[in-house]
């Protein structure tokens, strides 16, 4: 494999480490400023900022942009973060931005880009900047925003100051229309205001993902590309920012075009990464000019090297028998992963999968070698290959590897006559771009069907198989494999000398603001995999408090074990997501009351009441275990090939659930044990860049010995070396370390979590893990 090569310039400038933080109105440029030297004295080398630019009124994330030609108000603006950045640079510090290229709020009192196109139509000059299917909707762009069906909210809506008003929305008024009857005046405009619930069937924009209050931004046009990115580059141009996080690029119609173009409009000065999710084994398109991914990847394997795969497999069993699920309900991952993606391409994803439908047949119309195929035929071809791609999306090379024969055969087999099953040929063709043409609508199918993919697969993966089969919560992680939660050390070595060899500068990462758990939260569950059976006590000790249904039990007591602490008001609510996620009883859309109370009833009575680790003996003996799992992939994330990030907080213990639970403004605290590992990691970093960077090989160093297996250990550069515990449950009922034992590179190593022990090199006298791991679980050494 040859990846992309990093520029010279860049690699100079490569981070030795980000620090992201949560940008909001409670927390704008001013507080991270006043933040800024704690954060370098911690060691980082780059602040990581979430979004920056203009974003909805209030909004705690701001993923939904407005105007992309301005710095948020909210947060300072533009001076604020001129200034944040001044004070960065002033410490050592360089700035990361989160970019959204992807889509913007679909939202026409704040997105004036939007607003002048439901203004004006498809004649208006902004017209190019969103996907919208005109023809779909007979010229009119759908807004599902009604609460209710058009004639049950008539009476409520007003024409005031030029503009349609409705319970604080505000819709742009077609010229000339203002003195309409209202009746005449809506079916006048550019736009057919609509129910909510029309979304799923009718919408005839592209959308991010599900979410129909997020429009897609055509990046792909010079143009579109230009006027969306003039204030980012601006700010790469001064100095002002140093890196981007891109976000979501698998949404875009051509991921690659758009990376090239902003690698050249960046002047090769940025390092970039992309929150591209690779599922196992996958890849990274080695063409795309970007310095790796923002990390989930090395989060898989991390998290995965300190599960244990035997008893994740005996926890799966004790699972099935306690949930009761039926095999594609939650009891088995694969059939479980394969009915939710049927579910979300027919149901969540009806308006997209019909908008590709529209393109087939235009295509095949047009074509005579084409012509007969039934659109319903093209409709169920496009549904059967949609929910057979084993990765978010294809690229420009390389799809057939993805779509393959072995799919379009398993298509096929939802057709009863195999002439009508040609069907499936004709659109993996068209999907894969290998034959039939390549002209604009050719290329338009192509497009979509990769960014529906990608929709499928976060929406019927991340967003709702996880939350039906769970048997290790801490395996049901975005890039994760809940059916094969373990990794072997072999495997991570491998991986990691990829990294090194391929992408030295990628990111890695243990908690973003998009994991469902913090690494911490997820350490505490991992700890059951080398126990299943005393989880199963557990459970039967609390088995007095009815639950609504033993599957939520399971979800609601084990997300709980891993928070650590009995918390009703942060436990309900994540909890009540991953019911409404799941979709089985209650969701968001078809929301059960009675259900849901009696949900946030039993958490209140059992897991947001009773101290589950501390409650038993046995419970709170896995305390010291839980505390091997968060040192030892603390400090594997910090120094294993790429560029590591904390996230707001992780720098000490840091326990948190879902958003919004994980998106609570930066708040600094008490330093704990992991806070000292933390602090002498990224001290290592900032002093030796060189022994991390692309010049930092990776070298993997067995250990020998009856418990062998429960020590991981590496070296970069031959100069530093990390050691680990696995599985410290299993190490202590196999009789702990004994005779096993490490043997150091030759010369002298010095401690660096302590700064006082000493240990010598050499294969004749390999150190004592018992010695080693005397103190702490984890060691960190250097070669001076």
């Amino acid at each position: 494999m040859t990846s992309f090569s990093l520029p010279s310039a860049l690699e100079r400038a490569l981070p030795t480490a980000t620090y992201r933080i949560q940008l909001q109105p409670e927390f704008p440029f001013a507080a991270a400023e006043a933040a800024v030297p704690r954060l370098a004295a911690l060691g980082v080398s780059h602040l990581h900022l979430s979004p920056v630019l203009e974003a909805v009124p209030g909004s705690t994330h701001g993923y939904d942009v407005t105007d992309p030609g301005r710095v948020r108000g909210e947060l300072g603006g533009e001076e604020g973060l001129r200034a944040l950045a001044a004070t960065a640079r002033a410490h050592g510090l360089g700035l990361v931005l989160d970019l959204v290229p992807n889509h913007m709020a679909a939202s026409p009192r704040h997105n004036r880009a939007l607003r002048e196109v439901l203004r004006e139509g498809p004649e208006s000059p902004y017209a190019r900047w969103f996907d919208i299917d005109w023809a779909a909707g007979d010229g009119r762009m759908l807004l599902p925003v009604l609460p209710a069906r058009l004639p049950e909210v008539r009476d409520r809506l007003r024409v005031a100051d030029g503009v349609l008003v409705l319970d604080g929305q505000e819709f742009p008024l077609r010229a000339g229309t203002e003195e309409l009857p209202l009746d005449e005046l809506l079916d006048a405009q550019w736009y057919r205001l609509a129910w909510w619930r029309l979304a799923r069937t009718e919408l005839n924009y592209r959308r991010f993902f599900t979410i129909s209050d997020l429009i897609g931004v055509r990046v792909e046009d010079p143009e579109v590309f230009a006027a969306t990115h003039a204030k980012v580059l601006e700010l790469v141009a001064d100095g002002v920012v140093d890196g981007l996080r891109i976000d979501h690029p698998d949404g875009l119609a051509d991921p690659e075009g758009y990376l090239e173009r902003l690698a050249e409009a960046t002047g090769g000065r940025c390092w970039t990464v992309v929150e591209k999710i690779l599922t196992g084994t996958e890849p990274l398109p080695a063409s795309w000019p970007v310095a790796g991914t923002t990390g989930y990847d090395a989060l898989r394997y991390v998290d995965g090297l300190f599960t244990d795969p035997v008893g994740a497999d005996e926890l799966a069993d004790v699972y099935r028998e306690f949930a009761g699920r039926a095999g594609d309900r939650g009891g088995y991952w694969a059939a479980t992963a394969r009915r939710a993606a049927y579910k979300v391409v027919t149901h969540e994803l009806a308006s997209e999968t019909a908008a590709l439908t529209r393109l087939a047949e235009r295509i095949c119309a047009a074509d005579p070698a084409l012509r007969d195929h039934a659109p319903w035929a093209l409709h169920t071809a496009i549904r059967e290959l949609l929910v057979r791609v084993p990765v978010y999306r294809t690229y420009r090379t390389g799809g057939e590897h993805f779509l393959t024969t072995e799919a379009a055969r398993g298509a096929k087999a939802a057709f009863a006559v195999p002439e009508e099953a040609t069907a499936v040929d004709v659109v993996r063709d068209l999907a894969l771009g290998t034959a039939h043409g390549d002209g604009p609508e050719h290329r338009a199918f192509r497009a979509r069907f990769a960014q529906t993919s990608s929709a499928l697969r976060a929406k019927s993966v991340e967003d709702t198989a996880f939350y039906r089969y769970t048997p290790l919560l801490s395996a049901n992680e975005v890039g994760g494999d809940p059916g094969r939660p373990a990794v072997t050390p072999d495997e991570f070595h491998a991986f990691c000398a990829r990294l090194a060899r391929d992408w030295p500068g990628t990111g890695t990462v243990l908690t973003t603001h998009d994991t469902k758990r913090s690494a911490d939260v997820r350490a505490g569950i991992a700890v059951l995999s080398q126990c299943p059976q005393r989880w199963a006590e557990l459970l039967e000790e609390v088995a007095g408090v009815p639950a609504p249904d033993p599957h939520l039990a399971w979800t609601a007591w084990q997300t709980a074990f891993g928070f650590g602490a009995p918390d009703a008001a942060r436990l309900g609510p994540a909890v009540l997501k991953s019911v409404r996620e799941a979709g089985l009883h209650t969701s968001w859309t078809e929301p059960d009351p009675a259900y849901e109370r009696a949900v946030t009833e039993f958490v209140a009575a059992g897991p947001g009441r009773i101290p589950l680790r501390t409650a038993s003996e046995a419970a709170f003996g896995l305390e010291p275990h839980i505390r091997a799992q968060v040192l030892g992939a603390a400090l594997v994330q910090l120094t294993m090939p790429g560029v590591p990030e904390l996230y707001q907080n992780t720098e000490r213990e840091y326990r948190a659930l879902v958003d919004p639970d994980n998106r609570a403004p930066y708040a600094p605290g008490p330093d704990d044990d992991k806070t000292a590992l933390v602090r002498a990691a990224l001290g290592l970093r900032r002093t030796h860049p060189e022994y991390f960077g692309p010049a930092g090989h990776y070298t993997a160093l067995p250990a020998t010995g009856p418990t062998a297996p429960h020590c991981l250990a590496f070296t970069r550069a031959d100069r530093v070396l990390t050691a680990v515990t696995r599985l410290s449950l299993r190490l202590a009922e196999a009789g702990g370390w004994q005779d096993t034992a490490l043997a150091l590179p030759d010369g002298r190593w010095l401690d660096v979590l302590d700064g006082v022990r000493e240990f010598s090199g050499g294969a004749q006298t390999p150190v004592k893990l018992a010695e080693l791991f005397e103190s702490r679980p984890v060691a960190l050494l250097v070669r001076p």
